[in-house]
């Protein structure tokens, strides 16, 4: 039946029972009175039910008419509603939540800065992180666990965008009186692998991505512990002869607080290239794109 009719009636009708007259609704839908009394007769056919009758004061409606006049009008608030462009997004009022995925490295060097600058400029949205690994943050934005991943990402699907966020490389973190630095501040590569290593994976692997760069030159290390964060790496890190190799942005927010130093990785390997990916279904969303540019904001914090 629904497809059988012209839901354009519906607004034909909804102004008829307004103005109550054929000649003021076709000035105010821009129509002529012969489009209007056409449309009129199509309604009067379809509910069988003259709907508006002709008396000295003008078109009255009929108890059918009266009947179906307040379903019309939500019809028509609803329909429009749906058609008006939607008013524009802004952060200082809005309320929204949104799901972030990263490696927990991203924490304290990002996501600190994002959190504290969307406190100020948006009270009213709030953001929850969960420790992803690579696989895992694609399969979480696929599932709609979270809205947006970043880290690195060998291969993206082409159903998800992706957005160029920085670059990292590695480095060696340490006591700043480890025995490792006895030489000069740049010890070489084997140095730093005959010490026992801290990893940190957000899987609760015992390998990370620098194993895996290792491998390719026929190198391996000695792990000595493995977590799935950073909360107790400085003050381990501080107490023994332990080495972390991380992205420079992690070991450097540490050397800044704690007494650790960091030291340059002497091996030939590219930069890594930092993603943010999210599904592409939300390319155009406003709130979306808002988000994703406060997260590259802070990516270019120094």
């Amino acid at each position: 039946m629904l497809q059988a009719f012209d839901l354009n009636l519906f607004l034909v009708l909804h102004v008829l029972l307004e103005e109550r007259s054929v000649t003021r609704t076709g000035e105010r839908l821009g129509r002529t009175q012969s489009a209007i009394s056409n449309s009129l007769k199509r309604l009067r056919d379809h509910f069988d039910d003259p709907l508006l009758v002709r008396t000295p004061d003008g078109l009255r409606p009929t108890p059918r008419a009266e009947e179906l006049a307040p379903q019309v009008a939500e019809i028509v608030r609803l329909s429009t509603g749906c058609v008006e462009q939607e008013r524009a997004f802004d952060p200082t009022t809005a309320e929204a939540r949104f799901m972030l995925g990263a490696p927990d490295r991203f924490s304290l060097p990002v996501f600190l800065p994002l959190l504290e600058n969307m406190r100020t400029v948006a009270p009213a949205i709030s953001v929850t992180l969960r420790a992803t690994d690579r696989a895992y943050a694609i399969r979480m934005i696929e599932e709609e666990e979270i809205d947006v991943a970043i880290g690195w990402f060998d291969n993206v699907p082409g159903h998800l965008s992706q957005q160029f966020a920085f670059e990292d490389r590695f480095v060696c973190l340490c006591r700043s009186e480890h025995p490792l630095l006895a030489r000069g501040p740049q010890p070489a590569l084997q140095e730093i692998l005959d010490y026992p290593h801290l990893v940190v994976s957000s899987s609760g692997g015992r390998r990370a991505v620098f194993d895996t760069i290792l491998a390719r030159n026929g190198l391996q290390r000695s792990i000595a512990a493995t977590m799935t964060s950073f909360t107790i790496v400085p003050e381990l890190l501080q107490k023994s002869n332990l080495v972390g190799v991380f992205t420079h942005r992690t070991a450097e927010y540490f050397a800044r607080r704690f007494d650790l130093v960091t030291a340059p990785v002497p091996l030939e390997v590219a930069p890594i290239a930092n993603q943010l990916i999210w599904h592409k279904r939300f390319n155009a969303d406003e709130p979306h794109a808002w988000l994703r540019e406060q997260i590259l904001l802070a990516c270019a914090q120094p």
